[in-house]
């Protein structure tokens, strides 16, 4: 993610039609450029998930977009049916994998504790879509936002790992905005926001603050103790893996 390196700035300023036309157009250019036929993203029913898959539909054609579904124990089920609703209103193939089988085969030779367990469910949910990747010769897309890669709230190699970030330099407001424009489903919009991760997990719970708070801090580059060290914490997420540079 060395292309996503933490700096304040006020929002775009931009009319939700002109970055959608902008991100469609980075979506198109992308793929071209790699040669892959499409692109694959998950989907959970949250608004960053549906705004992208959204757009790489309008960029790409519904032919060239494919979706995972990927529910684990915890994943309430109207997640999982916005999901579903989701992928058939945009006309998008998917597939849906419960990860509990897959999770239950890391359970029978680790003593998986519940933050460790959400870090592993996300690096399994990214290496199976990096299997339909591989086979169908497809992008991998993110659906990180900005204020989430800004202040470190993603799983490194898990929904942080992908190929393109289309909405990662839109903060969570931003997004929002835009879900309005592209007429997202008012169910999700309305939701809380999480991560599913285990039972009761929301991310501003986790995170101890409300995105618009967020926002707002991170746009006037004005942080508390608290979002600062965020920021400093998870730095190595936003610059990769630090190389032992010889000398001489």
């Amino acid at each position: 993610m060395k292309d996503t390196k933490m700096s304040s700035r006020k929002g775009t300023g931009k009319a939700p039609q002109k970055i959608a036309k902008q991100v469609q157009e980075f979506i198109a250019d992308k793929v071209e450029a790699a040669g892959a036929k499409g692109a694959v993203l998950g989907i959970s029913g949250g608004v960053d998930s549906a705004v992208v898959a959204t757009l790489a539909t309008k960029a790409l054609g519904k032919d060239r977009v494919f979706a995972l579904i990927m529910p684990a124990g915890v994943t309430k089920p109207e997640d999982t049916e916005d999901a579903i609703r989701l992928a058939n209103g945009l006309g998008i193939g998917s597939k849906m994998i419960a990860l509990k089988p897959l999770i239950d085969a890391f359970r029978t030779v680790l003593k998986v504790e519940q933050r460790p367990l959400g870090n592993l469910m996300a690096r399994v949910r990214m290496t199976l879509l990096y299997y339909y990747a591989n086979q169908r010769n497809l992008l991998v897309l993110g659906t990180g936002n900005k204020t989430e890669i800004s202040v470190g709230y993603s799983t490194k190699w898990g929904d942080a790992a992908c190929d393109l970030l289309p909405i990662g330099d839109l903060y969570k407001t931003e997004v929002r905005q835009l879900a309005r424009y592209l007429k997202v489903p008012q169910r999700i919009l309305e939701k809380a926001p999480t991560a599913g991760l285990w039972p009761g997990q929301t991310d501003e719970g986790e995170m101890g603050i409300t995105y618009d708070e967020l926002d707002a801090m991170l746009q006037s580059g004005k942080l508390n103790k608290r979002v600062k060290a965020m920021v400093d914490a998870s730095a190595h997420k936003r610059d990769g893996p630090a190389v032992c540079k010889m000398k001489g």
